[in-house]
């Protein structure tokens, strides 16, 4: 009986579908490179185009190269540059202020992004007070005209208020002390909100901290080297942006500690 051969399906063709596969794959993918290339469209280079495909329309120069803003800031740069320039101008004018009125003891200094102050305490308050002298009052009097200028730039101002030690090599009396700085920083912080119309500068963007005699720019062995630790001092923040959020706000620590903990708040 004659054996009965079944015919091949085929010759090793089993595998054609690939390629069609991967011709639809290949033209899927120029499709979304279109599709990106196109998403930021400069108005000149696709007139100049569609002006190829349709020589009959109205001529178009050839678009030339594209500004890309090397050689001008603008845009989101912008509001910086203007944060810069406010804080600049305060620097420049405290440091004016400084020189022509020695008796004051204010030095300024400038860093990136702020602009530092420090006050002779002694020229604020008297011993043992926290009602602001009238010396004090006139020197916060002259520049507070510069900080009003400069508010609505301003992401944070901070009121340092520091102590020196009585005796020296004995530490004051820690409520005391703890008391008197934070006193004297938050007097400051008072008159200068009583000064700046709030909607120059909100009050929630002043801030007063009271460190006690636990940061000397001195030493206490001396009345002189006392002197120098009794001090008031400023930070002026530059906003990082325009856009009116307080860098350190409230619901920035809470979205903070809401990430690191994984918690969502609540009350207990």
């Amino acid at each position: 009986m004659a054996s009965i051969k079944k015919k091949s399906s085929g010759g090793g063709g089993g595998a054609n579908w690939m390629d069609t596969y991967g011709d639809m794959v290949t033209l899927l993918l120029c499709f979304f490179v279109l599709l990106y290339s196109m998403s930021t469209i400069d108005t000149k280079k696709w007139e100049w185009i569609v002006q190829q495909f349709n020589p009959n329309s109205i001529d178009l120069e050839e678009p030339g190269p594209v500004d890309n803003g090397s050689a001008s800031k603008g845009g989101d740069e912008l509001p910086a540059t203007q944060v810069d320039q406010a804080l600049t101008d305060l620097y420049d004018f405290l440091k004016s202020y400084a020189e022509s009125n020695p008796d004051a003891s204010i030095s300024v200094s400038k860093g990136d992004g702020y602009v530092f102050i420090s006050f002779d305490d002694t020229v604020f308050f008297d011993g043992d007070s926290f009602e602001i002298r009238p010396e004090g009052a006139a020197i916060l009097d002259g520049i507070i005209p510069a900080l009003t200028q400069a508010a609505p730039y301003i992401d944070e101002l901070e009121v340092l208020g520091h102590t020196a030690q009585r005796v020296a090599y004995e530490p004051n009396p820690i409520y005391t002390d703890r008391r008197l700085a934070s006193q004297r920083a938050s007097e400051v912080t008072a008159y200068i909100q009583e000064r700046i119309p709030t909607d120059m500068l909100l009050p929630g963007r002043l801030v007063a901290k009271g460190y006690g005699q636990w940061r000397p720019v001195s030493g206490n062995g001396t009345a002189e080297e006392r002197a120098k630790n009794r001090r008031v001092e400023m930070i002026v923040t530059g906003q990082e942006e325009m856009n009116g959020v307080l860098q350190g706000s409230y619901e920035q620590y809470f979205t903070m500690y809401e990430t690191t903990t994984g918690t969502t708040g609540g009350s207990e």
